[in-house]
């Protein structure tokens, strides 16, 4: 609306990309902040509550009675944001809130169905799941190819050029990245502002490196490839900022909790911003917390098939500090810390070309 209303009046502000990022931030926010109260006591109301694992340490008990499938607020408040700030003309952008809505949908049908059934492994099945993963993902990668025409090259940190075309293949492996990046997200997201943190400090570093690698000038300089992209910065900034309204009432102790309709959808929008700006193999640093989560279980379950031995005490590995009887916050805060120096990091190895 804000594009349009450039074009007709020709209020030139507005058409600055840097603008509108900055008022979708701030309408996410007002819009999240305005809901999330009233959602949280219709969710109370009605019993929509948290259903925690048997397997979680026992202060996970206490969290019972907690609301859950936040997810959808923010989520909305990030579209409707976005809608009203960018160009639709933009098919990269269209692409973002196609990832969005997608995956949204999936999250909800699983927090709904564990709501349902009053039991938090009662979700979808995982084959299930994944299988609605892997159609989404097809379709936004297909999406990418033939709506927005995307190149199928692949790019290395620290290399000026691409070290391959992966042609047809590339709809296999951006399907890859969506769909480890949103369970990735999903299994960090089991403590109170746990994921909320290292999802924002992600989204700032795609923010700039998307408003980069759409912007010819800047680009060129730091040797970064050139995509009509820079839109899709409006898009994270408005879940910027809508997540930023739902630490208010995630922080510990949590108000309510995001539930599979938010951290699915967060990851695999991490996905798709690594994709568009060519960043899949960086996204390991900038989502530094998610990878450590993902492979602590990878490598629990594997150690327990092969030796019949844990590496952790629990995993994901969150747990295993809960286990060692380190407070909450102490965990929350530390993991923080990591997610937002390995963003400092992979934004520094822009330069180095």
């Amino acid at each position: 609306m804000l594009y349009w209303i450039y074009e007709l009046l020709n209020i030139n502000i507005l058409g600055y990309i840097t603008i509108r990022a900055g008022i979708s931030f701030f309408l996410a926010l007002f819009f999240t902040l305005f809901l999330m109260p009233r959602f949280i006591k219709w969710a109370k109301r009605t019993s929509s509550v948290q259903p925690i694992n048997a397997y979680a340490p026992d202060r996970h008990k206490e969290k019972a009675s907690t609301p859950t499938m936040g997810g959808i607020v923010f989520i909305g408040a990030t579209v409707l944001a976005s809608l009203l700030t960018i160009k639709f003309s933009n098919m990269y952008a269209i692409g973002a809130l196609l990832t969005i809505v997608l995956f949204a949908l999936i999250g909800f049908q699983d927090d709904y169905a564990k709501i349902k059934k009053n039991a938090n492994l009662a979700g979808l099945k995982a084959r299930t799941k994944l299988m609605f993963q892997i159609f989404s993902a097809l379709l936004i990668t297909c999406f990418l190819c033939i709506f927005a025409d995307f190149n199928t090259e692949l790019y290395v940190p620290f290399l000026k050029t691409p070290v391959m075309d992966m042609g047809i293949f590339a709809m296999l492996f951006w399907s890859l990245v969506i769909i480890s990046s949103s369970n990735a997200v999903n299994l960090t997201d089991g403590l109170d502002g746990l994921a909320t943190v290292p999802s924002i400090s992600a989204l700032a570093s795609f923010s700039i490196i998307i408003y980069i690698t759409g912007n010819a000038t800047i680009s060129t300089y730091l040797l970064i490839p050139t995509f009509d992209v820079g839109e899709v910065a409006i898009v994270a900034s408005a879940l910027m900022g809508a997540l930023t309204g739902f630490l208010w009432y995630n922080c510990h102790p949590a108000e309510v909790f995001m539930g599979d309709s938010g951290s699915l959808t967060i990851g695999a929008f991490l996905g798709y911003l690594a994709i568009i700006s060519k960043s899949e193999i960086l996204l390991l640093l900038i989502g530094s917390i998610f990878v450590i989560e993902t492979l602590s279980v990878i490598l629990q379950v594997g150690s327990f098939k092969l030796r019949k031995k844990r590496v952790f005490l629990m995993a994901p590995i969150h747990h295993h500090f809960e286990m060692k009887q380190w407070s909450e916050n102490k965990i929350i805060v530390r993991f923080w810390i990591i997610a937002i120096l390995s963003n400092l990091i992979a934004l520094m190895s822009l330069k180095i070309r």
